[in-house]
């Protein structure tokens, strides 16, 4: 317990049969319970997690017979912790990659009630660079500008970050059927939270690599699926929070901004190609590109700015 608080740990498992006993050894005695759900491994990852819950009585071993992905893993997981009634759910990867140490300061300000959920950053420290593999440093570091637009908490960093902790109140308002399930399951989950105006807070942590993990993440192909996810859950976080909930003028600047530029932009490239044919672009044509492209831009740095000071006190 933490600040007379039960607390959980739920553990995504898919073929992590090497480094799933150590993730185990490592959790703090502070922990009530641990659930470890193996996402329909190949290889015998629940026969070690059975192992260990006979050496621990807190360990639970749930085991999902289809794969569905680290996002369906946590929910299952976040389903049985709150039936348990536990009131902190924490989510640690089960290939060791999460330091144990940073499990008490990322709970402790749920568990106080200061915010509904906390996650690691491991951008915050001056070692990230030469600690994180470079090409994933830079592909988060993309996700996580984009995540700050989607989601609307600006000050949140490392948005792929899957080191968290969760409140109750948030267990029992969050919609677990659409959440996002596999790797951009941290990014939506951001976006679901501020929907309901969660307070989120970054917690420091040490990256760890090199500990034999394995890695099934292809950056070329995650990216795009995780960008186009964002885009379609940021009109979904307009219509939800400023049109549905509450109405808000920035839905406005954001849809005329967004048009404008992507009308100039469009237009702008139609000029540039009939010139390349011979045809001479018109003064008046060309003013219009350039005020679409300026107005545009206004519009939505102006939306952004709304968006943040909407989102300021969810810190």
């Amino acid at each position: 317990m933490v600040e007379g608080k039960h607390i959980a740990v739920v553990i995504p498992a898919h073929d992590e049969e090497l480094l799933l006993p150590t993730t185990l050894e490592g959790i703090p005695d502070f922990v009530d319970r641990i659930y470890v759900v193996d996402d329909a491994s190949g290889d015998g990852t629940a026969a070690r997690a059975r192992s260990a819950a006979e050496r621990d009585p807190r360990i639970s071993v749930i085991v999902r017979e289809r794969n569905g992905g680290v996002g369906a893993a946590v929910v299952t997981g976040y389903r049985q912790a709150l039936e348990d009634g536990t009131d902190v759910a924490v989510v640690m990867n089960a290939d060791n990659q999460m330091d144990p140490d940073d499990l008490a300061q990322i709970v402790l300000p749920v568990a106080r009630g200061e915010v509904d959920y906390a996650k690691a950053n491991r951008l915050f420290t001056g070692q990230a660079w030469q600690l994180i593999p470079h090409s994933r440093y830079l592909g988060n570091a993309v996700l996580s500008l984009w995540t700050k637009v989607a989601s609307g908490y600006w000050h949140i960093a490392d948005a792929q970050s899957g080191y968290t902790a969760l409140g109750r109140r948030m267990l029992e308002l969050l919609d677990f059927d659409h959440l996002y399930p596999r790797y951009g399951f941290p990014n939506d989950m951001l976006v679901h939270l501020n929907v309901w105006n969660a307070k989120v807070r970054d917690v420091p942590s040490r990256p760890i690599y090199g500990v034999g993990e394995r890695s099934g993440i292809r950056l070329r192909k995650v990216i795009p699926a995780i960008s186009w996810l964002l885009i379609k859950r940021f009109w979904w976080r307009l219509w939800q929070k400023y049109v549905i909930r509450d109405f808000h003028p920035l839905v406005f600047f954001y849809v005329f901004g967004l048009f404008s530029l992507v009308f100039g932009l469009g237009l702008g490239i139609y000029q540039i190609v009939i010139k390349a044919e011979g045809y001479a672009a018109t003064a008046g044509v060309v003013v219009l590109v350039a005020l679409l492209l300026l107005f545009g831009l206004l519009f939505t740095l102006f939306a952004m700015w709304f968006d943040m000071e909407s989102n300021k006190d969810l810190r």
